[in-house]
């Protein structure tokens, strides 16, 4: 089934709804953090501002959003809260990632409106042959966003075309048929209940499995979708590319935590009754602004190379896929080390849950833990290639 807008919001719209949205997210992140998900309203309030729509193509409903876009809008959700805006940006992977299956498998999913999908990268179950599909056996871990979602994307090893050695496929599995378990109790991050999900014995069609080596060349399934500029770009840059909006978001969000509180704050033991008049805290601002402005820049050159990429068709080159990987490394220690920095010249008061900075360093490190994101495997990927290596990982 497929639909049709009116109009597509532009860029500057759709950041000033997620900007709108800040308030409904901050007041909600305390109540998230403690449940250990997301708040309904705040589900309600990504649908209604079309944000779960930009990554979906226009013939059902979307927007078809180019990633300069995505980056903004989902800087604007970490600003107001780091379970969100990664929610957020998961939702677009694995939504992106429907693509790339058959336009049937597509109809099926995108009848649901503003769909929410789910996903992983790890192939952590086995898919045993059946008459026309596979069965499922397994678990997947750090599952953002499953407790709101309508259908995830798994993976899973199975046996390849010649029967004897194993290989990757990703599989369009519904929610109602996976058990999840409430295992999310983090450090950071808590508020985007990445619980495990779990599947028993669960029967998925053919047309809902393709080899993950197709999904990672590019290789859509789609013949509609295949010249969509959305689906030029590897999975992997498209991974990169989409997370490194709410990292830039939650520096941001350190830096106007820290200035709020700023006026009202002393250095105590100290003959300075106003923090703002000590050298140390203009030493302090202006390292956490240089970071947070390298920071974009590395979000700005990644998410640009993957908008002219698409727009012209070029195919990357293993350097350009690697320093991808490279740059979120970036954006990752850049932003941990500004809001490490503020976080620090907060003051004492800073360690009470109540203070937004605490919640804000806690996001910050556990986005530098996910796989695809620490800084120095990052780096040594990208060493790799320009050493003349061949690359040590699949996921380039």
């Amino acid at each position: 089934m497929t639909s049709s807008i009116t109009r597509i919001p532009t860029r500057e719209e759709l950041v000033r709804r997620a900007a709108d949205l800040v308030p409904l997210l901050r007041r909600h992140a305390g109540w998230a953090e403690e449940n250990r998900r997301l708040h309904d309203e705040v589900i309600e309030g990504l649908a209604d501002a079309g944000i779960l729509r930009m990554r979906t193509p226009v013939r059902y409903g979307g927007y078809e959003s180019d990633m300069q876009t995505q980056k903004d809008v989902m800087a604007e959700l970490g600003r107001g809260d780091g379970s969100t805006g990664w929610v957020a940006t998961v939702f677009t992977i694995p939504g992106w990632m429907v693509g790339m299956f058959p336009d049937s498998v597509q109809d099926e999913i995108y009848a649901t409106p503003d769909v929410r999908v789910c996903g992983t990268l790890t192939p952590s179950a086995v898919g045993t042959p059946a008459p026309g599909g596979m069965v499922l056996n397994g678990k997947w871990a750090f599952v953002s966003g499953a407790l709101h979602s309508h259908w995830q994307e798994v993976l899973a090893m199975a046996p390849s075309p010649d029967g004897v050695t194993p290989w990757p496929v990703m599989a369009m599995v519904p929610l109602s048929d996976l058990q999840i378990v409430d295992d999310w109790h983090t450090s950071g991050l808590e508020g985007s209940g990445s619980v495990t999900t779990v599947a028993k014995d669960v029967f998925v069609p053919q047309e809902r499995i393709l080899p993950l080596a197709t999904v990672i060349a590019s290789q859509s399934a789609s013949p509609r979708n295949a010249e969509l500029p959305l689906y030029r770009t590897p999975l992997v840059a498209v991974g990169n590319a989409s997370g490194v909006g709410v990292i830039v978001g939650l520096a941001r969000a350190a830096w106007e935590v820290f200035f709020e509180h700023l006026g009202d704050r002393k250095i105590t033991y100290t003959s300075y009754e106003h923090q703002a008049d000590a050298p140390v805290t203009h030493i302090k601002v202006a390292q956490a602004a240089q970071l947070i402005d390298q920071a974009e820049f590395h979000a700005d050159r990644l998410t640009r190379l993957v908008d002219a990429k698409a727009a012209s068709g070029e195919p990357w080159t293993m350097l350009e896929r690697v320093r991808s990987r490279a740059d979120v490394g970036s954006v990752c220690e850049l932003a941990r080390s500004a809001v490490d920095l503020l976080a620090m010249a907060s003051g004492g008061s800073s360690i009470y849950r109540s203070h937004p900075i605490q919640r804000i360093a806690r996001d910050v490190r556990t986005i530098n833990l996910h796989a695809l994101n620490v800084p120095e495997t990052n780096y040594e990927l990208y060493g790799r290639i320009l050493c003349g290596l061949e690359p040590n990982s699949l996921y380039v």
